[in-house]
């Protein structure tokens, strides 16, 4: 075993962090040992990344939960910078000096140091994440240590196949599906029989045999539906766009299943598929997750009617409110409500959320209002608040963005059709 990825020594780092409550190096020392950040981690991070709601730091590949030692030092910072009322930098590691975001080489030079006051003179800071990695393979299997460290598993093994424990990794809980970590891979994937597979389990509900069975005679574009041997499946936008890019790749004479090969072009068999969308999934971080998982999540579903039933409640919804009633993250909160939208659950009219039938839509603000002014002459503001029904300041976004486009004309409070103001100065 290479000496870098020795077992530290945990007490006398510990006591190191007792001496080291305040400053730059406190915070970098606690990122690197408890959190298992890199260096180039610790300057790029900022507040947005920090959730306390969900324990976590969000990092633009990973997801590494909180300890709670951490999370206490970030509170307490963040309140020392609210209370100083500091420039709103956003980096959460920044210069005592200059107040700015600190250099990469700078991080070295006072993790350095700490760690010489601290008697760990042969310790480096890369070495605290090493460590870090090593006790979360005391405890977790090799996918998922992965996962919150983000290297993948064939490196992890090889690099600290001697330190890992011998015994049986325990059973992993049920999997949870990360909504905004499954988004961002299937954008990645939506031109490959593993992504469009996985939209159709996710969006659709489609089991795995009918996704491999699936043809384009059954697909009708014009009605956007699927039409399946024993039901007719709605597409949604998303997925009828991903299927239109799909069916226009597709050269004449080919096989007429959905899903083929992309080298022998084709149809995909169950284990073929299976196999292709595990590989996805693990290379998305989430190696816990299968297709069969994508179908059908029941804590998902009841909390997709808590945000349906507080819609009815209130009228409609913003981001923050259903970040606060299930306690989400933005992330999370953004693509649980664009999957409610893409499924028609939802009408999103700017930053607020209402449910369909309840408020115009936004494709048909423009045809409304003008067909609202050929009858009715002119209008007010709150006539077409009442007509769109949506909230009085996505109303007069809506009216200012048609004045400046010519469509409509303001004089004082009332609103025309351009034609008509010009009867009307005649």
């Amino acid at each position: 075993m290479e000496e870098k990825n020795r077992r530290l020594d945990e007490a006398a780092l510990r006591r190191l962090l007792e001496r080291e409550q305040t400053g730059p190096e406190a915070l970098v020392l606690r990122l690197a040992w408890l959190e298992g950040l890199t260096r180039e981690e610790i300057a790029a991070l900022t507040w947005d990344q920090v959730s306390f709601l969900d324990n976590r730091l969000e990092l633009p590949d990973r997801m590494v939960p909180l300890e709670r030692e951490v999370r206490s030092f970030l509170w307490k910072l963040r309140e020392a910078r609210e209370a100083r009322e500091e420039p709103g930098d956003p980096h959460v590691l920044l210069s005592a000096r200059e107040r700015k975001p600190m250099r990469l080489e700078s991080i070295s030079r006072i993790a350095r140091l700490a760690l010489d006051r601290g008697g760990l003179g042969d310790v480096r800071l890369l070495d605290l994440r090493y460590d870090w990695i090593i006790r979360c393979l005391d405890r977790m299997d090799w996918p998922e240590a992965a996962r919150i460290s983000g290297v993948e598993v064939a490196t992890l093994q090889v690099r600290f196949s001697a330190s890992a424990p011998a015994r049986k990794a325990p059973k992993p809980p049920p999997a949870q599906v990360d909504e905004f970590k499954l988004w961002k891979l299937l954008q990645a994937e939506r031109d490959t029989a593993a992504g469009l597979a996985m939209w159709l389990g996710w969006q659709l509900g489609l089991q795995a045999q009918e996704m491999i069975a699936l043809t384009w005679e059954q697909v009708d574009f014009p009605e956007s539906i699927l039409r399946l041997p024993d039901r007719d499946v709605p597409m949604t936008s998303a997925v009828r766009r991903i299927l239109e890019e799909e069916h226009g790749r597709r050269s004449p004479g080919e096989d007429p299943h959905v899903l083929l090969t992309e080298q022998s072009r084709k149809p995909l068999d169950l284990p073929r598929l299976s196999r292709l969308t595990r590989a996805a999934l693990i290379r998305g971080g989430l190696e816990r997750v299968s297709l069969r998982d994508l179908r059908r999540d029941d804590g998902r579903d009841e909390e997709d009617e808590r945000i349906l039933q507080r819609a009815l409640e209130r009228g409609f919804l913003s981001r923050g409110d259903v970040s606060e009633l299930l306690g989400l993250s933005k992330t999370a909160t953004y693509a649980r409500l664009r999957r409610l939208t893409e499924h028609g659950k939802l009408v999103r009219v700017g930053g607020k959320y209402y449910l369909p039938g309840t408020v115009v839509p936004p494709e048909k603000h423009r045809e409304a209002i003008l067909e609202y002014l050929a009858e009715a002459g002119f209008a007010y503001r709150q006539d077409i608040v009442d007509l769109l029904h949506i909230q009085p300041k996505q109303c007069t976004l809506v009216l200012h963005r048609m004045v400046e486009e010519g469509a409509l004309v303001q004089l004082g409070q009332k609103y025309y059709l351009p034609e008509q103001e010009k009867r009307k100065a005649e």
